[in-house]
């Protein structure tokens, strides 16, 4: 599958799932007193984005220095993409990634890692710089689109979910992760279809 700016952003930002993720937001800030809620959400979505940058700055280097192939990335990235969506399809009660609920100001775990810069967008973010290097720019600015949405919606969360409902952000994320699901099935099987034209 090609991907252009617009796709590798619709991909991203299904990935990090910033609807899905409302609730272990509101779950973790719980414990933060309100005028410094947006504060930490943004310093989070901020790492995430760094992560997330560096990965796909260095992550193609990283994959030959681990001898690692794209075929490999793909199936391997595609297998966690599968996983993570089955969890956004058949919720679990702490999230597609699990939960730390603690009183303390949560710091990058969990909401930077994994909430948002996830397994799943990690491995997307080199996948697209080791199909298309040429494209970077593209890429760059895809991920910086995604951080924005990200960082608007969660910023939101709390009126985002008293205006949908809880069972309508359910019923979203549900959706994603139906998406989810077919675009991990896609990127395993375009891993297999290119291993077996190589035998």
């Amino acid at each position: 599958m090609e991907y252009n700016f617009l796709s590798a952003t619709v991909l991203l930002i299904l990935i990090t799932d910033p609807l899905g993720n409302i609730p272990l937001f509101i779950n973790c800030l719980r414990g933060v007193a309100p005028h410094r809620r947006i504060r930490v959400i943004l310093r989070e979505v901020a790492t995430a984005f760094v992560i997330l940058l560096v990965f796909m700055l260095v992550g193609d280097r990283f994959l030959r220095m681990m001898s690692l192939t794209d075929l490999s990335l793909r199936i391997g990235g595609g297998i966690v993409l599968f996983l993570i969506a089955l969890r956004m399809i058949f919720p679990h009660p702490d999230g597609p990634f699990g939960a730390d609920s603690r009183a303390a100001e949560p710091l990058i775990v969990p909401l930077a890692i994994p909430a948002l810069a996830g397994p799943s967008a990690l491995a997307t973010v080199m996948l697209l710089t080791s199909q298309a290097p040429s494209k970077m720019a593209e890429w760059v600015a895809a991920l910086t689109v995604t951080m924005i949405v990200c960082a608007i919606v969660l910023v939101l969360a709390e009126r985002i979910q008293q205006w949908l409902g809880e069972r309508t952000v359910m019923a979203f994320e549900r959706l994603m992760g139906l998406v989810l699901v077919a675009i991990s099935v896609e990127m395993m099987l375009g891993g297999i279809r290119s291993f077996v034209h190589q035998l």
